[in-house]
């Protein structure tokens, strides 16, 4: 008996459907398991759109044109980072609508697609507007030069030519420019004495008075410096030297508009939006004693701005549910400041060069006592750094490691693999044979990894969004000694065992305390020989904790820690320093010596940014030597049987074998 063609294709819908509805539930218990998030199996006028949130690319105005086209929209609710958003509806028939044409729509972002899923729900979380106010000293007139200003002054700088009349620089992530003064990247300062032979463009003047009109300076400045940030580029956090400047800087931004990050030395952080043709005038505590930076990446979470009814963009981003994303576009700053001809008496002594602040030490961090501590530290110390190294890191990374290769060559064909801490993704080619699938909390190394053709995603490594017990093999390489506190490394490993089928298998690397071992020293410590103890970067090629340091994320407050009691903080006890070793003291990390020894177990490793080709010598992070800025890292270097006894503090699992891999302790878990 034949069936018909109408036959055919019912079944044939019959099978998508139910596709469609697997996918659907799966989607749900991930929003369950991960966010608390319960669906509802009625209809209700609200919905959360699994993959149609700021974390998966898409921004508020792509699911608003598809969304609207269902009926008239209430709200959209769009959180920071996060990989879904809320939608809710005048009427539960539009919802209704939208629910059962959206459900699985493919909805294109630019060069990026992601299928949408939709459930309803009884209730939209609320998003409180939190006034985040400015740093004191702080503020930012918009719209301060016309359209047609803006045009004179880009024009008036030749990028063109390169003269020493304005100390014109291509660094590493942008084009500079000095005019009146250079300001020295290898000393942090300039030389008063010599000024250079171009002062001022003469299309700034009438700019500057207007600035002495209206009260934003109390003299005319005497140095400018011009930087052009291409997407992806941006600056390191710093604090303009107290020494080299007068109290107020003032910061023109032309072109596109960008998110400029203050932090004070407390842990607080303040995103300033920086529309084009706007104006930031830095004094006191703002200039003094908050950092400022732009972390590299093409894209931007802005606030959301309705053309109607018309809404104000506020200069802090305070509203987590009230954003979108701002592709970066070709940014100019014109930065305007005044040489300082006496020693500055500001009122922050412990941020002074003047007053025997080191210019390029600020104070190391304490160890963590608590979830907000280690959070604070993690990101300061571990994802800020790798966002802003990210390019250079990727470039001196690129051979696997052999007995990783011999770990993912033993993968059957069609396995899946999780690389949790991907990186710039040298591992995710390695096996062609399998789907590989990395992630990683830089959203720059992951774009990176997509330039290179792999699959990769922006994830909290405590936290991945897939499905329990969907892969094969995950590999965790070099990840979990970014993690502060016991308690969040052994989240790391109970979130790669879920990830992992019953029988799958789970390699783990960290840094390791015992650098020598059987004898053998780690190459490591075998170029101390060759290269002086402060040397920049660890070349490839020696121990994973130097030569491919991963990035770590926080846990959005999802592992609770009480008083931790840390896993052996220092080798032995109290020891006698040396030449050359770390120093620990009242509970700061120590800042560790590259090229020697590891003294205690949890330290700050500096990074030594190549802006160009001078030799990098030793600082704390946002520090600058020989030209070139310093980061330090956070690391805990596991000792011997360390990481074993994390792993078997998990139900289910066993620990296949251990190593020592060239200054690394390595492990093969399988999940029973």
């Amino acid at each position: 008996m034949e069936l018909s063609e109408a036959s055919v294709n019912a079944v044939k819908m019959s099978k998508e459907r139910k596709k469609l509805i697997r996918k659907q539930m799966k989607a749900c218990h991930i929003l369950l398991k991960h966010d608390g998030i319960r669906t509802a199996s009625h209809v209700t006028k609200s919905l959360v759109v699994a993959n149609g949130g700021l974390g998966n690319g898409v921004s508020r105005e792509q699911l608003c044109a598809a969304m609207k086209e269902m009926g008239e929209l209430e709200t959209i609710i769009m959180s920071p980072h996060k990989p879904y958003a809320f939608a809710t509806y005048s009427s539960e028939q539009s919802a209704q609508k939208a629910h059962g044409l959206l459900n699985g729509h493919l909805l294109h972002c630019g060069d990026n697609s992601v299928t949408l899923y939709l459930s309803f729900v009884d209730s939209v979380p609320c998003e409180a507007e939190e006034h985040v106010p400015l740093p004191e000293g702080l503020s930012l007139v918009e719209d301060f030069v016309s359209s047609e200003v803006e045009a004179l002054l880009l024009a008036a700088v030749d990028w063109v030519t390169f003269d020493d009349d304005t100390a014109q620089k291509a660094l590493k992530h942008r084009r500079v420019k000095h005019y009146g003064y250079e300001f020295r990247y290898d000393t942090n300062n300039v030389e008063k004495d010599k000024a250079l032979s171009v002062g001022l463009p003469d299309e700034c003047v009438p700019i500057l008075e207007r600035c002495l009109k209206d009260g934003h300076i109390g003299a005319m400045p005497d140095q400018l410096t011009v930087n052009q940030y291409q997407p992806g580029q941006g600056i390191p956090p710093h604090v303009d030297t107290h020494s080299a400047f007068e109290d107020t800087i003032l910061s023109l931004s032309l072109g596109s508009k960008t998110v400029m990050e203050f932090r004070h030395p407390d842990g607080r952080v303040v995103a300033v939006l920086l529309p084009g043709r706007s104006l930031l005038v830095m004094k006191g505590e703002s200039r003094h004693l908050w950092s400022h930076g732009i972390t590299p990446r093409k894209f931007d979470m802005v606030p959301a701005c309705d053309p109607e009814p018309p809404a104000a963009i506020t200069p802090h981003l305070g509203n987590p549910g009230n954003l979108t994303l701002s592709k970066r576009g070709t940014r100019t700053s014109f930065t305007f400041r005044r040489i300082r001809r006496s020693p500055c008496q500001c009122a922050f002594p412990s941020a002074c060069d003047s007053q025997g602040a080191p210019s390029s030490l600020p104070s190391a961090p304490s160890l963590p006592r608590c979830q907000g501590d280690a959070a604070r530290l993690e990101e300061e110390y571990v994802h800020r750094v790798y966002d802003a190294i990210a390019p250079h890191f990727s470039g001196t990374r690129h051979s696997p490691w052999p007995r990783v290769c011999d770990f993912l060559s033993s993968l059957v064909p069609g396995a899946v693999l999780a690389d949790v801490g991907c990186g710039n993704g040298k591992y995710l080619g390695v096996n062609p044979e399998v789907v590989a699938l990395g992630c990683d909390r830089s959203s720059a190394l992951v774009h990176i990894c997509a330039e290179r053709g792999f699959q990769a995603f922006v994830s909290d490594a405590l936290n991945v969004p897939m499905l329990t017990a969907s892969c094969d093999a995950c590999i965790s390489i070099a990840v979990i000694h970014h993690f502060s506190t016991p308690e969040r490394r052994l989240a790391a490993v109970r979130e790669l065992m879920r990830l992992l089928k019953p029988g799958g298998r789970a390699l783990i690397y960290v840094w390791a305390l015992e650098q020598e071992y059987n004898k053998q020293r780690s190459k490591y410590l075998k170029h101390q020989s060759r290269e002086p103890s402060g040397s920049p970067n660890t070349a490839e090629g020696q121990s994973e904790g130097s030569a491919s340091p991963k990035r770590t994320v926080n846990s959005h407050g999802d592992v609770g820690i009480t008083n931790v009691d840390r896993l052996d903080r220092e080798v032995s006890g109290p020891v006698d320093q040396r030449p050359g070793e770390d120093q620990v003291h009242h509970g700061k990390l120590s800042v560790h010596t590259n090229r020697t020894a590891f003294n205690s177990q949890d330290l700050l490793v500096p990074w030594h940014l190549k802006d160009g080709k001078g030799k990098a010598g030793k600082g704390r992070k946002g520090g600058r030597e020989a030209g070139n800025p310093v980061f330090h890292r956070y690391y805990h270097v596991f000792q011997q049987g360390e990481i074993e006894k994390v792993c078997c503090q998990v139900d289910g699992v066993r620990v296949q074998t251990s190593y020592h891999d060239q200054g690394n302790w390595c492990v093969i878990l399988v999940k029973d």
